[in-house]
């Protein structure tokens, strides 16, 4: 990857400080118990429960700091952070929801350098934190680790006298799906076996996982047996059609608390959404987790995943305390407050493990969590890997929606590549 701009300049005599109440000179006096308002970007806050509860731990460890959320919805969040940066914005922490968008910022010189603060890190018992390397450089540090499993509803198996979906291969998951697409929800709902949802993901960074291919190579044929699944799928009404899930803007939390999915390919950050649902009163679903369906049986489980992390703008008002922050959120403490309400943390200790006590009971979902298993980074990072990610995003919809057939699609996504990329 090409290096970012650096900005060690910005990087004081933290030590001196662990709280600052500004990222002021290093010669003034600051008195580390003034008041502070940080302010960090998120998205949807009250269906991402990690937020609200990395902040209050951060605010009752620190009695002289309020956290101000600049709460941006998810879908929106790339665009909306690329624009606030773009026009000069100062926000203090900002969170990188995946590392396409974390290189687009880093080349661009908008994120602090937090090498040196890295380098006073636990690193090796931090995971996920390889990807936010660049040319030696850091400017994030992950403080969760996901990687992507087939969650599914054990009522409606256990209704189809069908046995939960162990270890399966992709031929058993569409055969399991079209026998599990039967009567209604409570509401009226059709019930489907499974459902896909819009991100180009769940088809492309699967097959990547699973085949070795290269999203940043240009050749893509590596796709078309992922494609031809979930079109079957759909075209069998085994699962929700894309286009109605896309035009409709169809929630993947509320096709599964719902019960209108026996089946549902999603990452680990989800285990939280079930957890609150259920405890909030609003889904009364019975889960359960079981490994991503693999092209064949018997060998090692592949499955991709990414992690999220936070930086600090360039921008920012309030960097020693942002530093402080993330020193906090992606430790040991703030990783036990994540596993405490079911979110993977990057950092990993035994009490860590300890405190991850969201999961099922059953014992298939606790070995799809801790079995040794393969996990591919969803997207390669490299300088190109934003404007490929556009090119892929755009073949894939119009595959789904049927306006190109998956060879045409494939085709075109890899000269597009290849001419206007590489």
């Amino acid at each position: 990857m090409k290096r970012y701009p650096s900005a060690l300049a910005a990087i004081a005599a933290a030590s001196a400080v662990a709280l600052a109440g500004c990222s002021s000179p290093a010669s003034e006096t600051v008195d580390p118990s003034a008041p502070v308002t940080l302010t960090v970007s998120a998205w949807n806050l009250d269906k991402t429960p990690e937020f609200n509860a990395l902040f209050e731990a951060f605010e009752a460890a620190h009695p002289n700091v309020t956290i101000q959320p600049v709460e941006i919805l998810a879908d929106d969040y790339p665009e909306k952070v690329a624009t606030m940066l773009a026009g000069g914005d100062t926000t203090d922490v900002l969170t990188m929801k995946n590392v396409i968008d974390y290189a687009r910022y880093a080349n661009r010189g908008q994120l602090l350098d937090l090498t040196d603060f890295v380098g006073g890190l636990e690193k090796d018992k931090i995971a996920g934190l390889e990807p936010f390397d660049i040319d030696g450089k850091y400017a994030a540090v992950p403080y969760r680790q996901d990687f992507w499993v087939l969650y599914y509803n054990k009522k409606l198996f256990d209704e189809a006298g069908l046995p939960y979906p162990d270890h399966l291969t992709w031929a058993q998951y569409s055969e399991l799906a079209k026998k599990l697409t039967s009567g209604t929800t409570p509401d009226g709902q059709k019930v489907y076996g499974t459902y896909h949802h819009i991100w180009r993901s769940v088809v492309q960074a699967t097959a990547a996982a699973q085949t070795g291919g290269d999203q940043l190579s240009g050749d893509y044929e590596f796709f078309s047996d992922q494609y031809a699944l979930a079109l079957d799928l759909q075209n069998a009404g085994a699962a929700l059609d894309w286009g109605t899930a896309k035009t409709q803007k169809v929630n993947y939390r509320s096709m599964f608390e719902t019960g209108q999915t026996a089946m549902l390919p999603m990452g680990t950050w989800y285990i939280a959404g079930i957890k609150a649902a259920i405890e909030g009163g609003t889904s009364s679903v019975e889960w359960g987790m079981a490994p991503m369906p693999q092209i064949s049986s018997g060998g090692e489980t592949a499955t991709f995943g990414s992690p999220t992390a936070f930086a600090v703008n360039e921008k920012a008002k309030n960097v020693e305390v942002a530093k402080e922050f993330i020193r906090f959120a992606t430790g040991e403490e703030g990783a036990k407050v994540l596993a405490g309400i079911g979110v993977v943390p990057a950092y990993g200790s035994d009490a860590v493990t300890a405190a991850f006590t969201a999961l099922p009971a059953d014992e298939l979902s606790r070995t799809t969590f801790t079995e040794n298993k393969k996990v591919v980074l969803e997207m390669p990072v490299s300088d190109v890997t934003s404007d490929i990610d556009t090119i892929l995003n755009e073949e894939h919809e119009l595959i789904m929606a049927g306006q190109k057939s998956i060879a045409d699609g494939i085709r075109d996504a890899g000269d597009r590549v290849k001419n206007e990329v590489l």
